[in-house]
């Protein structure tokens, strides 16, 4: 009973860190022992007497709950890749049974998925930065994914579409160009973007001749004048 005695702590101060409220300092037996936080140690009260094996419990659960709450503010940026999830936690120096105990509750709330993110990515690289089908599978892959994630969330990916897309966004700093430097510059764009060269002729082509139409009527009218 003595020796049992011997080995508990009393808990004689739990105070907040101030530079991160949501965690508290524990004070065991007037010493600083360790830190957690408040939603792990919200059963703990002074005057409480804690054993080896308790601390050692605490420890591990403020391990897990600080890791969860590291990834959800990683994830609170952007969508990300279970990857990059893993990489994030391991900068931290996170165990790795606790990533993956990590990952896994991330997955069961639906917040980790690599199909669901693989596709929001093409979709907004769609939307924002159009480029290739080659492109998006290399960016892809430095993500993590595996092979056949990448190729069904590039399957339906319309290059000729998004390289217009590009490329009428790109035309409007190119006005003013003769054909040869237009043709240069606006290849040269579509190209960094990892549009096939069969697709970048083509556009160019099209591009140019949608934004010269006008010019090309005004001469029509000129001519029709004189």
């Amino acid at each position: 009973m003595d020796s049992v005695r011997r080995q508990m702590k009393k808990i004689t101060a739990i105070t907040a860190q101030k530079r991160n409220p949501s965690r508290v300092n524990i004070h065991l037996d007037g010493e600083f022992a360790f830190a957690a936080a408040r939603i792990t140690a919200a059963w703990l009260k002074v005057g409480d007497d804690l054993s080896d094996e308790k601390i050692t419990k605490l420890l591990a659960d403020d391990s897990r709950e600080w890791a969860y709450q590291q990834a959800m503010l990683f994830l609170s940026y952007r969508a990300r890749s279970e990857k990059e999830i893993r990489q994030n936690l391991q900068k931290h120096e996170m165990p790795e049974d606790v990533i993956e105990e990590t990952l896994q509750k991330l997955r069961s709330a639906g917040l980790a998925n690599d199909n669901e993110f693989a596709q929001t990515w093409v979709e907004n690289r769609s939307t924002f930065r159009p480029r290739s089908r080659r492109a998006l599978t290399m960016e892809l892959r430095q993500k993590g994914l595996d092979d056949e994630i990448v190729r069904a969330a590039v399957s339906g990916v319309d290059e000729e579409a998004l390289a217009c897309e590009a490329a009428q966004k790109r035309a409007t700093r190119l006005e003013g160009l003769e054909w040869n430097e237009y043709r240069k510059k606006l290849s040269e764009f579509l190209a960094r973007r990892g549009f096939p060269y069969p697709v970048i002729a083509s556009v160019v082509s099209k591009t140019w001749n949608e934004t010269h139409a006008g010019d090309y009527q005004k001469n029509i009218e000129d001519e029709d004048i004189l």
